[in-house]
C-alpha cells in the first residue's frame, strides 16, 4: 500500500469495532469513520468519501446488506463484509449486494488485508469500466448524429453516401 486507504467501519458491536479500527490502524489503514448501524454508515460514506467500508451484516436501524447495496449502487467505494454467519444465503445476497468481499468472524488482518486489496482493485476496475462505458456512449451519440445528418444530406441534396460524407468533411474542415 503506497498511501493509506480511508476505511469507514460499520459494526454494532462496540469491542469489534473498537479491536477492528485498531488492528486496520495498525495495519497502515486510516479509519476514517465508525458507525453502529447500517444508516451511519451510508451517511459517513456520502460525507467522508472514504476508499473502502467494511461492516457487518446483523445491524441495528438498517442491516449490512441494505446499507451495502445502497454504497455500491451510487459506486461510493467498496464494500467488505465482516461477519459471524456464513450461511449461503446471506453470502448470495451480500454478493447480489455489490459486496466485493464477505469473511466471517473471528478473522485475522492476514485474512482481512487480502480481501480489502482485492476489493479495491476490483472496484477501481469497475469504475474505470464505468467510465469506459460513459465514453463510447458518447462516441455512439455522436456517431448517430453523423448518420442522421448524412441521411438529410441524402435525402434533401439527392447527393449519394460517399457524396454526402464528403460534403460533411469539407464542411467541418472550413
Amino acid at each position: 500500500m503506497s498511501t493509506k486507504l480511508r476505511v469507514v467501519v460499520a459494526e454494532d458491536e462496540a469491542l469489534i469495532r473498537l479491536d477492528l479500527v485498531e488492528m486496520l490502524n495498525e495495519s497502515g489503514y486510516e479509519v476514517i469513520g465508525q458507525a453502529g448501524d447500517g444508516l451511519k454508515a451510508i451517511e459517513l460514506t456520502e460525507n467522508l468519501n472514504p476508499d473502502l467500508v467494511i461492516m457487518d451484516i446483523k445491524m441495528p436501524k438498517l442491516d449490512g446488506i441494505s446499507a451495502a447495496e445502497k454504497i455500491a449502487s451510487n459506486r461510493f467505494c467498496p464494500v467488505v463484509i465482516l461477519t459471524a454467519f456464513s450461511q449461503k444465503d446471506l453470502v448470495e445476497k451480500a454478493r447480489d449486494a455489490g459486496a466485493m468481499a464477505y469473511l466471517t468472524k473471528p478473522f485475522s488482518m492476514d485474512e482481512l488485508m487480502p480481501a480489502i486489496e482485492l476489493a479495491v482493485s476490483r472496484f477501481q476496475e469497475i469504475k474505470q469500466l464505468d467510465n469506459e462505458i460513459k465514453d463510447l456512449q458518447e462516441q455512439l451519440k455522436a456517431r448517430k448524429s453523423i448518420d442522421q445528418a448524412k441521411a438529410l444530406l441524402i435525402k434533401n441534396l439527392k447527393l449519394s453516401e460517399p457524396e454526402a460524407f464528403k460534403w460533411m468533411q469539407k464542411t467541418a474542415m472550413d
